[in-house]
């Protein structure tokens, strides 16, 4: 097999392993602004349902938007730099085994070959060729599947965890203050079903899922949400609490 053939290979590997991160980011996008959605949709007509007070409105809004895209940035940062740690950890470990047991990661690397179809000869080959170009990157890709240019990086995944909950949060907060009283939680509810459809399409779309039962579950969650925060509401109204 020629050194192009082998490079081939393992750079239609890499582009794999990217449109699959990028599907991965794509998609918690999506589910962070479905969060947000969820979660500001049941705050807002919850809150609704005691008062019709347009500032305790916008207040609780605004106040449930910041708390929960500052959690879900938060969270997803914890989450990533814990995943970053493995990988650098991985790769530091993978390197030390090359620098004391080269024949040893050569033959297993011909092994890992060979598992993906080559034949023995072609896999040694193969190995050889990409250990003499690079053999960290060589392992890094093919047996911990990891690329060493494109480590996960938590401030990215922060970020963007931050702007989709807010995008998602802003629908149902701009929804609940901008119309007139008798008017708000119906323009709510309809704006907030329509962004579920979207969302539960969108990511069974992306994870080759049915759409149509995604769609389903996703309605009937927000739904669900807003008829019991509601009703909690109105009974808090009620009492004199709102």
């Amino acid at each position: 097999m020629t050194e192009e053939g082998v490079s081939g290979t393992a750079h239609g590997e890499a582009h794999g392993g990217g449109l699959g991160a990028r599907l991965n980011w794509l998609r918690a996008a999506v589910l962070g602004a479905n969060d947000g959605i969820v979660s500001t949709a049941g705050l807002v007509v919850g809150v609704a349902g005691a008062t019709s007070d347009r500032a305790a409105l916008l207040t609780a809004g605004l106040a449930g938007l910041l708390a929960g895209s500052m959690s879900m940035a938060a969270g997803e940062y914890v989450s990533v730099s814990t995943q970053r740690d493995s990988e650098v950890a991985a790769l530091a470990m993978e390197k030390r085994e090359l620098r004391e047991q080269p024949e040893a990661e050569l033959e297993e690397l011909t092994e890992l070959l060979q598992g993906r179809g080559l034949s023995r000869d072609v896999a040694r080959e193969a190995a050889e060729q990409l250990t003499e170009r690079d053999a960290l990157r060589a392992h890094a890709r093919v047996e911990l599947g990891i690329d060493p240019d494109e480590l996960t990086n938590p401030w990215h995944a922060a970020w963007a965890s931050f702007l989709a909950f807010t995008a998602g949060a802003l629908l149902p907060l701009l929804a609940i203050v901008l119309p007139s009283s008798g008017w708000r939680v119906p323009v709510t509810v309809v704006s907030v079903v329509g962004a579920l459809v979207l969302t539960g399409w969108s990511s069974a779309r992306l994870g080759a899922a049915a759409q149509g039962r995604a769609v389903v579950r996703n309605v009937g969650g927000g739904l669900l949400a807003m008829g019991v925060t509601y009703g909690v509401g109105v009974l808090l109204g009620a009492a004199g609490v709102g």
